[in-house]
């Protein structure tokens, strides 16, 4: 037999499996390796998000799974199939480990694309939606980095051995992330294998999730330039301003003092009072408070000043007498109840001319 032909038999009859098998065994000497590698490049990318304000919703980590290992490395070649498509798996297959960062909003992945070409030397990006149209496959998109630490960083002592080592981190809306996850156990990966009416419907919620993200990074922009707007607004003495818990912060810390104790849930109830007891705008909650002074009136229910939260709900009280108590959320908890009716007595006796503000008819009597 001519030395060619032999070659020929040898490779048709190449063994994947032990191929495979023997991959796995070096790759579980080294996982280790490749955990330590990902669990450090997810903390760099955590802490240059964090430094850079990035709001994501998850960074995740991990080193391949062993059985996922074995497979891909037993795989024959896309262009010829007689020999397997990775000779050297250890060293060829490039997501042993692996970050996944998954983002609220799709305008947040140019952000976070920003920092890994901040923080690493990035060898390949790929867009997967591309990849999954010229397959004919059912999909959606996401993108996929290759990187490596930066040569500074390789330098120090923690991270000189990971080297050369490639890390993949995918980049992921939160909707492009369930359609990932859901994608797992859908029968049919090809759109030539499925029936007409199913490759449909596919289509269609595919369209509907993309629609879905664009419209939710939408309202995100909207959001933000009326919060903007409001802002811009009270600075200029404009309060003709929705009731919102940013627009109602921004007026206390103007008309009260700054009070950095006071978390988000704080303007959301505040919020939720000031609707429950009829007001609109900031306009009419100036009307309501403006003859009053909140020290005082803190000093004199409470016998020292409270933080801006308490200030103003006895500024509302002072301003909208028993109006303030009946309609408040709390109105029917009899603890609380009594605790506003003691607080409007001590302001009456306290000297304070009780106002009956009502902002369903913006006046005052």
């Amino acid at each position: 037999m001519e030395s060619a032909d032999i070659e020929e038999e040898r490779e048709s009859t190449f063994d994947f499996e032990e191929h495979g098998r023997e991959a796995l065994s070096e790759y579980l000497k080294a996982r280790s390796h490749y955990q330590a590698l990902a669990l450090s490049v997810e903390r760099i990318i955590r802490e240059c998000l964090n430094r850079l304000q990035t709001k994501i919703n998850s960074v995740t980590s991990r080193a391949k799974d062993a059985e996922s290992f074995e497979k891909k490395a037993s795989q024959p070649s896309d262009i010829d199939p007689t020999v397997p498509k990775y000779r050297d798996p250890l060293h060829e297959i490039t997501d042993l480990a692996g970050v996944r960062i998954i983002t609220f909003f799709p305008d947040t992945m140019s952000e976070v694309e920003h920092a890994l070409n901040e923080q690493f030397s990035i060898i390949e990006r790929t867009d997967k939606s591309d990849a999954l149209i010229d397959n004919e496959r059912f999909g959606y998109q996401s993108v996929h980095f290759l990187l490596k630490l930066k040569p500074p960083r390789t330098k120090l002592p923690e991270f000189a051995r990971f080297g050369e080592d490639i890390v993949e981190v995918q980049v992921r809306t939160i909707l492009q992330h369930a359609w990932a996850e859901i994608e797992h156990d859908i029968q049919y990966k090809s759109a030539l294998a499925i029936p007409e009416e199913i490759n449909r419907r596919f289509m269609a919620l595919a369209a509907l999730l993309e629609i879905a993200d664009r419209e939710f990074q939408s309202i995100h922009d909207a959001e933000s330039r009326i919060r903007t707007d409001a802002r811009e607004r009270l600075i200029a003495g404009n309060l003709d301003v929705e009731i919102t818990p940013d627009s109602l912060k921004a007026y206390l810390d103007r008309k009260l003092g700054v009070d950095n104790r006071l978390s988000k849930s704080t303007y959301d109830w505040l919020v939720r009072v000031l609707k429950g007891l009829g007001f609109a705008d900031l306009s009419q909650v100036d009307a309501c408070i403006a003859p009053f002074d909140d020290g005082a009136l803190s000093r004199i229910t409470e016998g020292w000043r409270q933080g801006q939260a308490t200030r103003f709900e006895h500024m509302l009280l002072a301003g909208m007498g028993e109006t303030f108590l009946d309609r408040h959320p709390l109105g029917n908890e009899p603890s609380w109840a009594a605790l506003g009716t003691d607080r409007l007595r001590r302001l009456r006796e306290g000297g304070i001319d009780i106002a009956s503000y009502d902002p369903q008819n913006s006046s005052v009597e």
